[in-house]
């Protein structure tokens, strides 16, 4: 399997740091091929912005998802954005790895999604009608491939329980595996979460390359008739009074 890591945290010797050089080593010595993204180490630029079209015009308007569809298309894409897209092609398996910041990623991952996920490349893309919305949501341009977040908690683990101070980490996360990962045909796996941080121990590492083989979150897919298109609302005889993140996730 080909494994692509991509790594968000500043410092190597933190946690992180070894968590990200232990699933390497496991993952190789399992037999699979191991790519690396170390994003705070290549020093990535997360804002997406005009230049990232080596063939902008000087002074034109700058339109994100529209001069994003121009550079793919006419492959004038940024050579980093252009390598990171290799990689995603590549890969089987995405873990995208990081502390839990403000209840959510680092800026700097969220600019790595920002500039790669081009319009035509992880969104834009399949037919657009009144019983097909585009190729999204358990289809697209990374569906077959697996992704899974392992991510790093100082609270504990009752903290992001269901009646935690801090809201369910199913719920902090929905935004990034089911509108990130999900959305351009990623299966997403279960999160591995490691709380309280600053207690952690070996055995606590030991679970990330086996996760690469547990069985997919079921989210709903858009395009299987569970929802209503174009209204894009579900079917009202599917989890019957009920709202919210959980709704989406289809347990049979």
């Amino acid at each position: 399997m080909n494994v692509l890591l991509v790594y968000a945290h500043p410092e190597p010797r933190s946690l992180n740091g070894s968590l990200k050089d232990f699933a390497i080593e496991r993952l190789e010595r399992a037999g699979h091929a191991v790519q690396v993204s170390d994003l705070y180490a290549m020093k990535w630029k997360p804002a997406l912005d005009a230049d990232d079209d080596t063939a902008r015009q000087p002074g034109a308007r700058f339109d994100p998802s529209l001069d994003s569809r121009k550079a793919l298309e006419n492959g004038t894409q940024s050579a980093d954005i252009a390598h990171e897209q290799d990689k995603l092609r590549w890969a089987d398996a995405v873990i995208l790895q990081f502390p839990l910041w403000w209840f959510s990623m680092p800026a700097i991952l969220k600019g790595w999604m920002e500039r790669v996920y081009a319009c035509g490349f992880a969104y834009g893309v399949g037919e657009h009608s009144d019983t097909h919305w585009g190729d999204r949501y358990g289809e697209g341009t990374l569906a077959g491939k697996r992704a899974m977040l392992m991510v790093t908690a100082g609270g504990w683990a009752s903290h992001y329980g269901p009646r935690g101070i801090n809201g369910p980490i199913d719920d902090i996360l929905f935004p990034i595996q089911h509108g990130i990962l999900y959305y351009p045909g990623f299966d997403v796996l279960p999160p591995h979460v490691i709380y309280r941080t600053s207690r952690i121990d070996e055995a606590g590492f030991s679970n990330v390359r086996d996760a690469l083989g547990t069985a997919p979150v079921p989210f709903r897919r858009q395009n299987a008739g569970d929802y209503i298109i174009p209204e894009l609302t579900l079917r009202r005889d599917l989890a019957p009074g009920q709202s919210g993140f959980g709704v989406h996730v289809s347990w049979g």
